[in-house]
């Protein structure tokens, strides 16, 4: 299990930081705070400064707060990201100058075996990043018909054979036979009588069952939309994927917010016109280095895309 001494490695945290590009005396928030490592390099360039960490796991939100706990400017809170506008009314802050947004599950979620989000690892089928809410992977597995989990399995999980995995599932689900991880493993497994060892799809098929227990697209959109809202003018919005899905979501969003919307009358005529609210820095994702990613294997699918407030 990961430990406030030993977290989780932060994926491109140089970079994060230089487009961050953190003003001393300015207001920030990390949406994801997981072990609190992007949150500190936030908090060492602060001076007069505010930070505001959120995480909708607990155990975060525990970690971060014994880690950052000698940060007089930091301020750590429970909470989903997708909410941000409640959030930040509740305490009171109107804008922001850089939001920090990284996406997905967290190394540190993976290693907790009895949280059930790794096929590696044996445990209660759960997977819920935040346990005081929400159904269990194992109650949605039960509760959704066979049709609609093909569909999440292809849409979150950009997998193959769907419509096999989603019957084998089922069918353990139905027979009472789907409680822990190797019970998911093997329903995959049932889906390739043939292979004599461990589809390459089960670890895909974990990953879009939590995306969609989660439900973290939904609150992703919400997130990014309510996050550029409330960045102040040149405030800055960091955002990294790891995942197709994730990173599709990202560019429809930054993309919509950077264009002029224009209404027309019958004839043609402009009607109206409302500005942008963003401009995108990256024309390109930024993606980590070689050495990065032979120092932490989880960087390789990142992705990092930066906008500004016009």
């Amino acid at each position: 299990m990961t430990s406030i001494e030993s977290p989780h490695i932060p994926v491109m945290p140089t970079e994060s930081l230089q487009w961050l590009a953190v003003k001393p005396h300015g207001t920030y928030l990390d949406c994801t705070a997981g072990a609190g490592g992007h949150s500190q390099l936030i908090a060492q360039a602060l001076e007069t400064g505010r930070l505001i960490a959120l995480d909708r796991d607990k155990t975060a939100v525990e970690m971060t707060s014994r880690r950052l706990e000698s940060f007089d400017c930091v301020r750590v809170l429970h909470a989903n990201y997708g909410t941000l506008t409640q959030t930040l009314k509740t305490i009171e802050i109107n804008q922001l100058d850089g939001i920090l947004l990284d996406a997905g599950c967290s190394s540190m979620q993976l290693d907790q075996g009895e949280r059930g989000f790794s096929f590696q690892s044996e445990g209660p089928l759960d997977m819920r990043m935040d346990t005081d809410e929400g159904e269990t992977a194992r109650d949605f597995l039960m509760r959704v018909s066979e049709g609609e989990l093909a569909t999440i399995l292809r849409d979150y999980g950009d997998i193959g054979p769907v419509k096999r995995i989603a019957a084998a599932i089922k069918k353990r689900a139905n027979a009472q036979k789907l409680e822990y991880t190797p019970d998911l493993v093997a329903a995959v497994e049932d889906a390739f009588p043939t292979l004599s060892r461990t589809p390459d799809e089960v670890r895909t098929v974990f990953q879009a069952v939590r995306m969609a227990v989660n439900q973290e697209l939904r609150w992703l959109t919400q997130g990014l939309e309510q996050g550029i809202d409330a960045l102040a003018p040149q405030g800055r919005l960091v955002v990294i994927s790891f995942h197709s899905g994730e990173d599709r979501v990202m560019k429809r969003v930054l993309r919509e917010a950077s264009r002029v919307k224009r209404t027309h009358q019958p004839d043609g005529r402009v009607a109206s016109e409302e500005p942008a609210k963003v401009k995108v820095l990256t024309r390109k994702p930024i993606l980590p280095g070689e050495e990065e990613i032979m120092r932490n294997p989880r960087a390789k699918s990142a992705k990092l895309r930066v906008i500004e407030r016009i």
